[in-house]
C-alpha cells in the first residue's frame, strides 16, 4: 500500500503582487497574532485594574501541585506552532479555519478579561521538592502574572490545535485523532497541576471553544449544504 502524498504549498512563488491571490491570501490571517498580542498586553500590563475577582472552586483544593506537568505545559508552544507550520505547508484550508477559530475564541477571551477582570491565587508559596522543574516554576512565576486567567487561553489554544488536526486529511484516522485529543487534554490538565489555572478556567474555556467550533466548522458547512440542495425556481437553473 502506497502512502498518500500531500501537495506542499510553494511559497517560493510568493510576491507582494500576489499576496491577495487565492494561493497566498491565507497568510494575511497571521496578522491576527500581533493584534492579539497587543490586546493581551493591554489587559495584562497597561489596563491594570485595582481589583480582580479570584477564581476558585473546591476541585482546586484536591489537585496537588506537581512540577512535572511543566513538560506538557511547555509542549503547548510546540503543539501550537507545529500545527501552524503543517497547515501552512500542506493544508491551507484547514489553516484558514483554524485561524478563524482562534480569532473568535481569543477575542471572546479578551472581552471577558475586560468585562470581568479575574485572577487566581493558587500558586504555592514554597515547593516540597527542589529540582530543575520547581526552580523553573519559581522563575516562571516571577514574570507570568496570575491575572486574566478565566477562560484559559492555554486550554483554548490546545483545543484549536486538536480541531485543526482533525480537519486535516492526514490526521483524520482514529489513532491520530486520539493522539491529538489526549495531548490537548494533558496540556489542559497540566495548567491545574502547575497552579496556573483553576478548574473553573478550564471548564469556562469549553463553551468558548464550542462557540468557535460552531461558528467556524459547523455553520459554514451547513450553509454549503443548504446552497447545494437549493431547488431552482420554476425548474430552471439559476
Amino acid at each position: 500500500m502506497t502512502r498518500k502524498k500531500y501537495k506542499m504549498t510553494d511559497y517560493r512563488k510568493l510576491r507582494w503582487s500576489n499576496i491577495n491571490s487565492p494561493e497566498f491570501s491565507h497568510l494575511k490571517l497571521l496578522l491576527f497574532w500581533p493584534v492579539f498580542g497587543f490586546m493581551f498586553l493591554f489587559v495584562e500590563r497597561i489596563g491594570i485594574r485595582s481589583e480582580y475577582f479570584p477564581v476558585h472552586c473546591f476541585i482546586d483544593d484536591h489537585i496537588p501541585f506537581c512540577e512535572f506537568f511543566i513538560i506538557p505545559y511547555l509542549f503547548w508552544f510546540v503543539f501550537l506552532v507545529g500545527i501552524h507550520i503543517y497547515t501552512l505547508l500542506y493544508d491551507t484550508a484547514a489553516f484558514r479555519r483554524m485561524m478563524g477559530f482562534i480569532a473568535v475564541t481569543y477575542t471572546i477571551s479578551i472581552i471577558v478579561y475586560l468585562v470581568f477582570p479575574n485572577c487566581q491565587e493558587l500558586r504555592p508559596e514554597s515547593f516540597a521538592r527542589d529540582n530543575i522543574f520547581t526552580r523553573f516554576m519559581a522563575w516562571f512565576y516571577t514574570f507570568d502574572t496570575n491575572t486574566n486567567v478565566c477562560p484559559s487561553i492555554h486550554v483554548i489554544g490546545s483545543v484549536a490545535v486538536m480541531f485543526a488536526a482533525w480537519d486535516c486529511d492526514r490526521f483524520k484516522t482514529p489513532s491520530w485523532k486520539t493522539a491529538f485529543a489526549m495531548t490537548a487534554a494533558l496540556i489542559s490538565v497540566s495548567t491545574m497541576f502547575l497552579k496556573q489555572h483553576s478548574a473553573v478556567d478550564v471548564i469556562a474555556a469549553l463553551p468558548v471553544c464550542a462557540i468557535g467550533y460552531v461558528s467556524v466548522y459547523v455553520v459554514p458547512q451547513l450553509s454549503k449544504r443548504r446552497d447545494s440542495v437549493r431547488v431552482p425556481q420554476n425548474g430552471i437553473g439559476e
